[in-house]
């Protein structure tokens, strides 16, 4: 479940709208994602136009994308391939600087995954996803646990 803490940011910032875009339902359908999952119910609740930033990184608004840019698609097909990543990890960025996030619609956890050694290890199976849940990725994302994730 989407924390209180998530969503009570969220509507500190006044990002948080109660009502459901059903394009924005439409376009995380297209993706293959549970509607009843918590990033779900982020992607359809909040938003700060394309893009939300904390930590040095923006992280794309899915659905926002989703709809007003073809290139996400076309974006997502090119780092499953460029990348060689199974088609479960849906990109949260741009993987500007070589990192990216990428979520795992299947299990619901977060990978963050850089070139080089970091992508030798995620192929290895050396390398587990930092963040459990999408819950715990966006409270970490928005600085508001005390949890240490080194990426």
């Amino acid at each position: 479940m989407l924390s209180e803490k998530v969503i009570n940011y969220c509507k500190s910032k006044n990002w948080w709208f109660d009502d459901v875009v059903e394009e924005y339902e439409h376009a995380l359908v297209k993706l293959g994602i549970d509607l009843s999952s918590d990033f779900a119910k982020f992607y359809l609740h909040a938003e700060d136009g394309p893009t939300f930033f904390s930590r040095q990184r923006e992280i794309y608004q899915i659905c926002w994308f989703m709809i007003n840019s073809s290139d996400y698609m076309l974006g997502m097909e090119r780092t499953h391939v460029g990348l060689k990543l199974p088609e479960e990890y849906i990109p949260l960025d741009s993987f500007e600087g070589e990192f990216g996030f990428f979520y795992n619609k299947n299990t619901d956890e977060v990978l963050g995954l850089g070139l080089g050694q970091q992508m030798e290890s995620f192929f290895a199976g050396k390398l587990n996803p930092q963040w459990k849940s999408f819950n715990s990725f966006l409270e970490w994302y928005f600085e508001l646990t005390d949890s240490c994730v080194t990426i």
